[in-house]
């Protein structure tokens, strides 16, 4: 038998073939291959700076125009606080977002700028020209770069003038008492030049009404354990016709009030057991003698003095028992807060 012939392919038909399975694969991946999307550059943060004034016609300006130099992205808010002379007017013809807050009180404005103003990071500073706006670039690298919620300007006075002996000791005397109180943190309570973030300020409950306001931060920030941090900043002298509206004394003895008022509030478990520890103390003290004299004679001659030893002792076991209800109040206030907290968005999210 003949061998089966094999049919014959037409000449060029290998070829034609591997052509077409050339052309079908660049189609397909052409087609199905991922789309490389041009890069995109992250979105700059909003930055807003609030400029709390009172009486501030010298220095305002300056203050617009040295933070406009150093943030020309950031957008300048100016809260008058009923100031009496050019204040708003200085302000708005130097370019800032002009308000203002009829109650009286730097805490009342910072009340009304967290509340108002929509931001990503938030910086505060007096509208008296005594911070140096060139460290505020330094400050928000920092706040961004460590994951921070607040940086703090630590002043270093670059004149006499700038930094009065009274204000230098009391500054000393409450940031000591509260770095004892609530734990060492800061070096500078009361400065006023100050960068946060939007979970801060969103989440911060202002009570203070006026230069108690810094004390209020630094405890908010230490109570809900905050990252924060100190950076070292110029303070200058205030320029000629501006007047410091500080009182050494009186806002001193404030602030102090603040702090223990802040402490019974944040720390009660500690701070009515001392009461009761000091009334129990008191009490004994009045009870030995009576006792005394009743185991060597057996009568009790000043019952008035047993009488208010008793009341004494009743008194501290109240204390005692209100600083433990206190406490498991104070510890779920403590939850809506950091709960309040948690719930804003983070600006630092890479």
């Amino acid at each position: 038998m003949s061998a089966a012939l094999e049919p014959k392919r037409p000449p060029g038909l290998r070829g034609d073939l591997a052509g077409l399975a050339e052309a079908l694969a660049q189609f397909a991946k052409a087609e199905f291959s991922p789309i490389e999307s041009p890069e995109v550059e992250p979105a700059q943060p909003q930055i807003a700076v609030l400029v709390p004034c009172f009486n501030e016609e010298a220095a305002v300006a300056t203050v617009i125009a040295d933070f406009r130099k150093s943030l020309p992205q950031a957008k300048i808010y100016v809260y008058d606080n009923n100031s009496s002379d050019r204040t708003a007017v200085v302000a708005r013809e130097a370019g800032a977002e002009v308000r203002s807050e009829r109650r009286q009180g730097k805490g009342h404005v910072v009340r009304r700028m967290f509340a108002d103003v929509d931001a990503d990071i938030y910086l505060l500073v007096d509208g008296d020209a005594t911070y140096d706006a060139a460290s505020a670039p330094r400050m928000i690298e920092m706040l961004l770069s460590d994951h921070l919620d607040m940086v703090v300007g630590l002043r270093v006075d670059q004149a006499v003038a700038a930094y009065r002996p009274g204000h230098r000791t009391g500054n000393w005397m409450l940031t000591s008492f509260l770095s004892a109180v609530f734990g060492q943190a800061f070096k500078d309570i009361l400065s006023g030049y100050r960068v946060f973030s939007r979970r801060f300020v969103k989440s911060f409950p202002v009570l203070s009404d006026g230069f108690e306001i810094e004390t209020e931060l630094s405890v908010h920030a230490l109570e809900l354990a905050l990252p924060v941090a100190e950076i070292e900043t110029p303070y200058y002298a205030r320029p000629e016709g501006s007047f410091s509206k500080l009182n050494t004394w009186r806002d001193g003895f404030r602030i102090l009030g603040t702090i223990l008022k802040l402490y019974r509030s944040e720390k009660p478990l500690r701070f009515f057991t001392a009461i009761g520890i000091f009334l129990t103390l008191v009490s004994i003290g009045l009870a030995i003698p009576v006792i005394v004299t009743y185991l060597e004679e057996g009568l009790v001659p000043r019952l008035p003095t047993a009488v208010l030893s008793m009341g004494l002792m009743i008194l501290a076991v109240l204390s005692v028992s209100s600083g433990l209800v206190l406490d498991t109040v104070t510890r779920g206030r403590r939850e809506m807060k950091l709960l309040a907290y948690l719930s804003q968005p983070n600006a630092n999210r890479n």
